[in-house]
């Protein structure tokens, strides 16, 4: 069968594929494919692994007949329109359990670098501004035994906690329902409201639904402390990214540690001219065991799917009951 890949990934799980007897086409763009490129790329295909920048909907699964199955390179699956896919008999898949180390590695990065001005400090070195240490220099708001509050306690937000006992944080998390993970850590259940005005940091580890759509701006921001930092390694339109620039130009919080964007890879405009906005190209899972088992992990799941079989992680199981 043929299968084309919308970007270049691990070359392992190129090897799975072939080695199956499949044809595989790796676009050699590194950058996302427009939705014309990734239509007429896939004329021809009978499996695809997708980016979460390639949109399957409808229209286009109407305009790709022969297309079987589907694996997302990603824990997220907000852009593919599952329902329309199982209408289609089109199985999909995603790779979950495989990014939760490499995130909240990534997540705590963007906690400490924002706290302690390790982006500012740094730029300003390197531009040979540095005249020496000096006591009023790059003051920043301390970690250790500071209230963390995490926002989503699914794996990601649960391990993020875990690695927080090393700095003794208090934890504060919210959630639609309680969480075992979180509780054992001591920390405590709260409302959204409660949680932003008490936590010196906040984590988001949302997915991406209508209900989670800027689910943090102008008001939110209104309720945080002036010390406050928030940080976002899940979905970027979760943050009302213009809020947020105007919350860290008027001070009414004190940082921000961003690795994902409201409208990627464009980001706006005024992040960029903010001294105390820590700014990452997306690579919260960018180590070389998460990108390898990402990648080995969507290889086995369109491998299974083509065969006919139920995929080790599906989105429509129900496809193969």
């Amino acid at each position: 069968m043929q299968i084309f890949i919308s970007r270049p990934i691990p070359h392992s799980a190129i090897t799975t594929l072939q080695s199956a007897g499949h044809a595989v086409t790796v676009s050699p763009h590194e950058r996302p494919l427009s939705p014309e490129e990734f239509l007429a790329a896939t004329a021809a295909a009978d499996g695809l692994i997708t980016m979460l920048t390639d949109k399957v909907d409808a229209p286009f699964l109407n305009a790709r007949p022969n297309i079987k199955a589907i694996a997302n390179y990603a824990v997220g699956h907000n852009n593919i329109d599952v329902p329309a896919c199982t209408a289609h008999h089109v199985g999909v898949s995603n790779c979950p359990d495989i990014l939760t180390d490499a995130t909240a590695e990534l997540a705590f990065t963007l906690l400490l670098a924002a706290a302690r001005r390790a982006g500012e400090s740094e730029r300003h070195l390197r531009a040979k501004n540095w005249n020496g240490w000096g006591p009023l220099q790059f003051v920043g708001v301390p970690v250790y035994g500071q209230t963390l509050g995490i926002i989503g306690a699914g794996r990601i937000g649960a391990r993020m906690a875990e690695m927080s006992r090393g700095f003794n944080m208090k934890l504060l998390y919210h959630n639609r329902k309680p969480s075992p993970a979180l509780n054992d850590l001591g920390a405590a259940l709260a409302s959204l409201e409660f949680l932003l005005k008490e936590s010196d940091f906040i984590s988001i580890h949302v997915p991406l639904t209508p209900e989670t759509r800027h689910l943090i701006s102008t008001p939110q921001f209104s309720l945080m402390k002036p010390t406050a930092v928030l940080i976002n390694t899940a979905r970027g339109p979760v943050v009302d990214e213009a809020a947020l620039a105007e919350a860290l130009r008027t001070r009414k919080i004190f940082a921000a540690g961003l690795d994902v964007y409201e409208h990627e890879p464009k980001i706006h405009q005024a992040l960029f001219d903010l001294e105390n906005a820590v700014l990452l190209p997306h690579i919260g899972s960018a180590t070389t065991t998460a990108r390898a088992n990402l990648a080995n992990l969507a290889a086995q799941n369109l491998l299974a799917m083509l065969a006919g079989n139920r995929p080790p992680t599906p989105l429509n199981p129900e496809l193969w009951q």
